[in-house]
């Protein structure tokens, strides 16, 4: 007995304590829920246009960076697409320098979306333009002879080398839409009787109307749909030495009105008109032109270079005139202008981030190929360069202007809409561009105009990913 009430003594023992109750476990991390593609471009080169791991995106923000966030229920333009031009002189060295093959793959890295970079606007010359083999139009007569029945109407040469090209352009990307723009009317129908210089004759509207019509219809009939024309390009450049004219706003208004826009009309042509076609600094012109309220019924909207002026002049004109689209559609690089990576960072700031964010709806660069000599040209820009170079030696390279778009036209694609977005005063020279694909996937793309790293995450509709970006680069996430 007395052995027993020990044992039962010392097993309650008033020194002894029950067990603590174990710890709660931690709350959970963010969970993974999705990966988002990224593309880095660095202004080192070290990476062009790279497709980098995939980021993990969470359900919940686990760590303190400046947020970006990115707000799918407040959207803007509808995005119509990123290109460059297809020039006489790019067709030619398309068609006649390049053999089948390498023809093949590198049209299918320039305009497939799944293969390459997808480009999917692209601007054509109506006749020739300082970057064709020469001088022509599609109605050439002898001087001092007209033709106001356009009766030798002719594309003999756009059949040498933009028709086939452009119809193999059309075998990878079908949807492409293609704008024209003249840089002369035939010499005939001018003030001066040159390619040159000089005004449309008021005797000559007419029948200059129906030569769109007629080109619109010329290449309908060869399986290319002509999307929208600007009546000229550069209006108020009428001094050089290759093909231009003058045309003032009074002229522009009196020239859509009276003829191009009815005859559009009347012939059941679908095709956009497109007012002004040059730089920011005057955006004025494109103002009082869309100001005339019968115009105004004929267009679909205005387009603007940056050889001069400032980017935010597209936002004056979309003030102005909010029911009209905005196109952008020229800008060159060329020898004036060699850092890569300053080109990079001026090209996101002003011509893709720049003029989307100004209302933009295209952004296209100038030759889409030309030869390590900026040729061929016809008396104009000898120091352009184009977005791929095609060597004399049968290698290509691809710049800069290159990269900036693929940035955008690989999968930003027509139909995206632009959203709305907050950043951080953080991140002021981070800059960003987000879309909605009318698949629903997501793009933004940022750009780092500082000399160091910045780390950021985004936030769009509570799914969450971070990212340290490197100095003077380019990136596109997508999910």
């Amino acid at each position: 007995m007395a052995v027993g009430i020990f044992l039962l003594s010392g097993l309650f023992s008033c020194n002894d304590k029950e067990p603590d109750p174990p710890d709660p476990p931690p709350p959970p991390g963010p969970s993974e829920i999705g990966k988002a593609q990224l593309y880095l471009t660095r202004g080192d080169q070290t990476k062009l246009f790279n497709k980098e791991f995939d980021l993990s995106i969470k359900d919940s923000l686990a760590s303190s960076f400046p947020l970006i966030t990115i707000d799918t229920a407040t959207a803007f333009q509808a995005i119509e697409g990123f290109g460059a031009a297809l020039t006489g002189s790019s067709a030619y060295l398309f068609n006649q320098k390049m053999g089948q093959a390498t023809r093949t793959d590198v049209l299918t890295d320039l305009f497939d979306p799944v293969e390459g970079i997808g480009i999917s606007f692209l601007r054509l010359t109506i006749g020739a333009s300082d970057f064709s083999l020469s001088n022509f139009s599609y109605d050439d007569m002898p001087y001092q002879q007209t033709d106001f029945d356009l009766e030798h109407f002719t594309m003999a040469q756009d059949t040498q080398d933009v028709i086939p090209v452009l119809q193999e352009i059309l075998q990878v990307s079908p949807g492409i839409k293609l704008m024209g723009s003249p840089w002369s009317p035939p010499a005939w129908m001018k003030t001066g009787s040159s390619m040159e210089g000089g005004k449309l004759k008021t005797e000559c509207y007419d029948v200059y109307a129906r030569y769109f019509v007629r080109y619109i219809k010329e290449m309908e009939s060869r399986g290319i749909d002509i999307y929208a024309i600007t009546p000229q390009n550069e209006p108020l450049y009428w001094t050089a030495n290759y093909p231009c004219m003058e045309m003032q706003a009074t002229d522009q208004i009196d020239f859509i009105k009276n003829f191009l826009g009815p005859d559009f009309q009347a012939q059941g042509i679908g095709t956009k008109i497109i007012v002004y076609d040059h730089n920011w600094d005057v955006p004025e012109y494109a103002i009082s032109v869309m100001n005339d309220p019968i115009v105004k019924q004929y267009v679909a909207g205005s387009a603007f270079h940056a050889y001069a002026g400032n980017v935010t002049a597209m936002s004056t004109v979309h003030f102005a005139h909010p029911d009209k689209a905005l196109y952008f559609t020229e800008i060159s690089g060329g020898d004036w202008a060699t850092n890569f990576s300053d080109n990079l960072m001026w090209y996101m700031s002003n011509i893709l981030i720049g003029t989307v964010q100004n209302w933009s709806t295209t952004a296209l660069f100038w030759n889409l190929c030309l030869n390590e000599f900026g040729a061929p040209h016809n008396d104009g820009c000898s120091t352009c360069r184009g977005v791929i170079t095609w060597k004399t030696n049968g290698t290509l390279r691809k710049n800069e202007e290159y990269y900036a778009i693929a940035h955008f036209s690989k999968l930003v694609r027509p139909g995206a809409l632009r959203l709305a977005y907050t950043k951080p005063q953080d991140l002021s020279a981070l800059g960003l561009s987000a879309f909605l694909n009318p698949d629903g996937t997501k793009v933004m793309v940022a750009a780092n105009y500082k000399e160091t790293d910045q780390t950021f995450s985004v936030n769009q509709g509570n799914k969450y990913f971070t990212y340290t970006i490197p100095a003077k680069s380019v990136a596109t996430f997508y999910w």
